[in-house]
């Protein structure tokens, strides 16, 4: 998996333009990130990844790179 394309992912659903973001980013910590902008990144994981990624499994998750980890998983 591209991380660069995760982060696109990220970055796409937060319309975070021009905005540095990394793996070590705790995902709430977004000042954007909220239910739609959730509903978003699910989708474009959906589409970019072939994964499908719940609700219940993001509220386990801290940083994006725990997302990048989950990702992988189901890609196996």
């Amino acid at each position: 998996m591209k991380e660069n394309k995760l982060l696109e992912a990220f970055q796409e659903a937060l319309e975070l333009e021009g905005e540095i973001i990394s793996l070590d980013d705790t995902i709430e910590d977004f000042d954007n990130w909220d239910s739609i902008s959730r509903l978003s990144l699910i989708a474009l994981l959906d589409e970019y990844f072939e994964v499908e990624v719940t609700n219940a499994e993001f509220d386990s998750l801290n940083t994006l790179r725990d997302l990048r980890d989950l990702v992988i998983n189901k890609q196996k």
